[in-house]
């Protein structure tokens, strides 16, 4: 049987800015039971009183409080080295036969060239490479054959170094990518590892980024 708290919850978890916002305590819940109601009363098929519906977001954002921010929180204060490179090219390349030997010539120049940064991932149909500029004209040799899908210049790098508990912890990409999104950054690309994640982000917002994570650890 649907009860007024279990329809609450549901449209709340639906709806991810929201779900955050309210267990900040920075919405108006009078205001937001207000513009629920017509949804929630075709779920329930009768009428809800609004207060009633208050009294269960007012429970809801007390408990999301504990189950989310505390435990993430936790995680984010822990975020350990912060590393930041420039100058880094993003190559996509359709999936192919040959594709792999190439990558195996590009690492083989890379080797010869410790500060470069390299980075790839493989998908079902694409693969990805970011690579130092520096490295763009061998790049371009190398995979002169293969069909390239996407190019992006003038990239920059964040990796940051993630606590063992991140694994185990439900959110903690969402919450640092949501905050990257309310201050507009655009990312580029997503690698991550069990204990660390890059993003590629433009070069003019790379310092906007780099402050929102560190700021992060602050919470």
């Amino acid at each position: 049987m649907k009860t007024i708290s279990s329809v609450v919850e549901h449209y709340i978890k639906t709806k991810p800015f929201l779900l955050s916002a309210l267990s900040q305590g920075i919405i108006n819940l009078t205001s937001l039971a207000r513009n629920m109601m017509p949804e929630l009363e075709q779920e329930l098929g009768k009428d809800v009183k609004q207060g009633a519906v208050v009294m269960s977001l007012k429970r809801l954002s007390e408990d999301l409080d504990f189950r989310v921010n505390h435990k993430i929180v936790k995680v984010l204060r822990a975020i350990g080295e912060i590393t930041v490179r420039s100058s880094l090219t993003d190559y996509t390349f359709a999936v192919s036969d040959s594709i792999l030997n190439k990558q195996g010539e590009l690492i083989s120049n890379i080797n010869a060239n410790p500060e470069v940064f390299y980075t790839s991932s493989r998908g079902v149909n694409e693969t990805n490479i970011v690579v130092s500029s520096s490295m763009n004209a061998i790049v371009d040799r190398l995979f002169a054959d293969e069909k390239q899908i996407e190019r992006t210049d003038n990239l920059a790098s964040i990796t940051v170094k993630l606590p063992k508990d991140n694994i185990s912890t439900p959110g903690v990409y969402y919450y640092i990518f949501q905050r990257l999104a309310w201050e507009g950054i655009i990312i580029c690309e997503v690698i991550s590892t069990s204990y660390e994640f890059t993003i590629l982000v433009s070069e003019q917002e790379v310092d906007l980024a780099f402050k929102v994570i560190k700021d992060l650890k602050n919470l």
